[in-house]
């Protein structure tokens, strides 16, 4: 009797396991695609002004709920995946021309150039100047789709080329694009001014490319004639600097507060030494898998390296004087980008150390040089992005009023895919929302010339 009992008791237990094993892996399921987190607005961040004022009323993508698809869109790291493995869904093939561009060094810069396919809606020349992410080039799925609804709405597009990213073109100097190298950006930019006197221009960068083009603008203030605006996407703004924990002090540097990271004072010390993480030490990291993005990122890298290997290292090749044989075989065992700028990309522009490489290269003490309206977009669940950088476009946007941040939830690394439930739209929310901050910026300023217009009229009449 209570063998029989025992044996009708085992499938209530069996039963028991499986309903815990399905609930576990439920569980799992529900915290690995964040579906609790909820869809709201993106947080901005700006300053009250006419400017802001007007472009929340010409903007509604920034009010309004950015809604991801529902199974997956939340997830940063899928996000993320799909971008950097899939690029969009159904991109276009948009048609242009390919320029080509002699550099002082000898390296042959490359642009493609898209002619716009409808008329703007303020019926003037604008032309976007986009620089993309890293090893990226006007080929990449995510670029193609951009140009093609830039284009449908009127605008010109020129997208450069990373130095060494196209696999058909040759390398001929012993210099590729690196993080914050701005001369064949620049280029292409003087051959649009200089082809159409009569464009105004839009600059618009994703990643390492938000990065380029924000250091390009302060650079000086002659890279900012016939600029309208800036857009820089998923940017990570310094590769040096990134307070983690601890007391954070605001240090002012030319107007802007930088956060700095301050130790606690030990041993009744009145001064306090200012300590510093670096950046791609968070990159190091396995919090949001980090680490493990570097070693993918690394690892194109290498590619993308060694199939320049004769233009760059080969015995005929006038290399940089820092720049040895020995670095070819610790290229062949860098795990990180961190080893890989050190051994390599730092030396094609004669920086002494990756720190000097880095804080040189880097856009953050270029920023409070920019003028023009600039438009700063992060999402919230960037794996690639440590949230402590996003301080930096945080107390920007509070001291500059031609600056705004927007911070969505959700969208990953150059994301931001819209959709019902499973399957993505083929525009994406960063899509729209770039071109429409474009010709909300556009109008502005043909409101401001018409209104200056007026004042001239009524002057002369008076």
């Amino acid at each position: 009797m209570n063998a029989m009992m025992e044996t009708s008791e085992l499938p209530a237990v069996f039963d028991g396991v499986k309903l815990a094993a399905v609930a576990a892996v439920l569980y799992v399921i529900v915290r690995c695609l964040n579906l609790k987190s909820p869809t709201a607005p993106p947080d901005l961040y700006f300053q009250d002004s006419g400017l802001s004022r007007f472009l929340l009323k010409s903007c509604p993508l920034l009010t309004k709920e950015y809604i991801p698809p529902l199974i997956w869109g939340k997830s940063g790291h899928i996000q993320t995946a799909l971008y950097g493995k899939m690029g969009r869904v159904r991109s276009p093939h948009p048609y242009g021309h390919r320029k080509f561009i002699t550099m002082s060094d000898g390296a042959t810069s490359t642009f493609d150039l898209f002619e716009p396919l409808a008329e703007h809606c303020v019926g003037d020349d604008i032309t976007m100047v986009i620089c993309p992410g890293i090893a990226n080039h006007s080929e990449k799925q995510y670029i193609r789709t951009f140009v093609d609804y830039a284009q449908k709405n009127g605008y010109r597009c020129a997208v450069l080329n990373h130095l060494g990213a196209l696999p058909n073109i040759e390398l001929t100097s012993p210099r590729m694009f690196t993080y914050g190298c701005t001369w064949e950006f620049g280029a292409m930019v003087n051959y649009i001014k200089k082809t159409y006197p009569l464009t105004q221009l839009v600059v618009v960068g994703f990643s390492l490319g938000g990065n380029i083009v924000c250091k390009y603008l302060g650079e000086t203030q002659a890279n900012q004639e016939k600029v309208l605006c800036c857009v820089s996407v998923c940017q990570g703004y310094s590769a040096l600097r990134s307070p983690l924990s601890g007391h954070l002090r605001n240090e002012t540097i030319v107007g802007i507060v930088i956060p700095r990271f301050i130790p606690r004072v030990e041993s009744g010390l009145e001064t306090q030494k200012s300590a510093e993480w670096r950046a791609q030490e968070t990159f190091m990291q396995w919090d949001q898998c980090r680490r493990f993005y570097n070693f993918l990122m690394a690892d194109n890298m290498k590619k993308i390296i060694l199939s320049h290997r004769q233009a760059l290292f080969g015995d005929h090749v006038k290399k940089p004087q820092s720049l040895e044989d020995t670095d070819l075989s610790r290229l062949y065992t860098a795990t990180s980008l961190m080893q890989i700028d050190d051994n390599v990309m730092r030396k094609f522009h004669g920086y002494n150390s990756l720190k000097e490489y880095y804080e040189e290269e880097s856009c953050m003490r270029y920023l409070h040089r920019i003028y023009v309206p600039l438009m700063l977009v992060n999402a919230a669940d960037d794996p690639l992005v440590h949230e402590s950088l996003l301080a930096i476009p945080k107390s920007l946007s509070e001291k500059r009023e031609n600056v705004m941040f927007v911070l969505p939830l959700h969208g990953g690394h150059l994301g931001f895919f819209e959709g019902s439930v499973l399957f993505p739209e083929p525009l994406t929310w960063m899509d729209k929302l770039v071109v429409e901050y474009a010709n909300a910026i556009c109008q502005w300023e043909r409101n401001k010339s018409q209104c200056s217009d007026t004042e001239l009229v009524e002057a002369d009449l008076e």
